[in-house]
């Protein structure tokens, strides 16, 4: 504005003070609010409501990241499982056709030992048949005058005591493949019985550990509820002391023994095998005071 009116142009000095009082009446519009009272405290509480807001979607944001995470987390385990339960299951089958198999072929393998023992004893009584025939032409030739030479009776019992030896060392063969294959099978139904009592062992194991933990829960209370160092740590400490020291199973059986009485005694009875469990409250007051 100075050079244009140093320099004489009054139109063009005009113009422009034209248009710097506009910008400057809007700046002023712009600026007026600033000097209002109360305005800098809503936009203060504008600002703050923006950032509440940004941080509850960001929040909302990490929350379902989470959760989506979880869930992922919680599907592979799932499948993780499945994958174990299966190859468990393919297992258990791939074993039992193994052992279908086996037992399959022993049993093909005995049927062809009794198949040739049974095709002996039918040798051995046709050689029977046989000796006895020769008796009964030899016989009927002697009485018609006709008798046989000497070396004939001999040829014909060395082959039949031939016959006999080679079928008697044929019949221990299959006696013994019949043994062995016997012996194989009674091993692996052994096995097999020896497999089915650890599963139920296991079982029985694992059955009894889940009646102990729950005795534990109502004598001691959830583990997961209440940590090691809750307050009936030095009550579970005392009760199981004589799992941990001699001393003190020594101690307490020696307690216990003092009160041994016969099972019909009228005044006591006798030591339980396990742990007393407390009874349910007979009343609501009862029940209040458990809670």
């Amino acid at each position: 504005l100075r050079r244009r009116e140093a320099a004489g142009d009054e139109a063009g000095w005009a113009r422009l003070r034209e248009e710097a009082e506009e910008a400057l009446g809007e700046l002023r519009d712009i600026v007026r609010p600033f000097r209002e009272p109360g305005y800098r405290e809503a936009l203060r509480r504008k600002a703050e409501r923006a950032r509440k807001r940004r941080l509850r979607l960001l929040r909302r944001k990490q929350e379902a990241k989470a959760a989506k995470e979880e869930e992922a987390a919680r599907a592979a385990e799932r499948e993780a499982k499945i994958d174990q339960w299966r190859v468990k299951c393919i297992q258990e089958v791939e074993e039992k056709n193994r052992e279908r198999e086996l037992k399959a072929a022993a049993d093909s393998v005995l049927s062809e030992v009794r198949k040739k023992q049974a095709d002996i004893k039918r040798m051995v009584d046709i050689l029977h048949a046989l000796e006895k025939l020769r008796k009964l032409r030899k016989e009927a030739a002697g009485r018609k005058g006709v008798c046989p030479p000497p070396s004939a009776d001999e040829a014909f019992e060395n082959q039949v005591e031939s016959l006999k030896t080679l079928l008697k060392k044929r019949t221990e063969l299959y006696e013994a493949e019949e043994r062995a294959l016997r012996v194989m099978l009674e091993g692996e139904q052994e096995e097999e019985r020896k497999r089915e009592m650890e599963k139920k062992q296991k079982k029985e194991r694992e059955k009894l550990l889940q009646q102990k933990l729950e005795i534990d829960s109502k004598l001691f209370g959830d583990p997961g509820e209440f940590p090691l160092a809750h307050l009936l740590q030095p009550f579970q400490e005392y009760y199981l002391q004589a799992e941990h020291s001699v001393a003190a199973l020594i101690q307490i059986r020696h307690e216990w023994d003092q009160y041994l009485v016969p099972a019909d005694h009228p005044e006591g009875s006798c030591i339980p095998p396990g742990w007393v469990l407390p009874t349910l409250p007979t009343n609501d007051t009862w029940a209040t005071a458990v809670r």
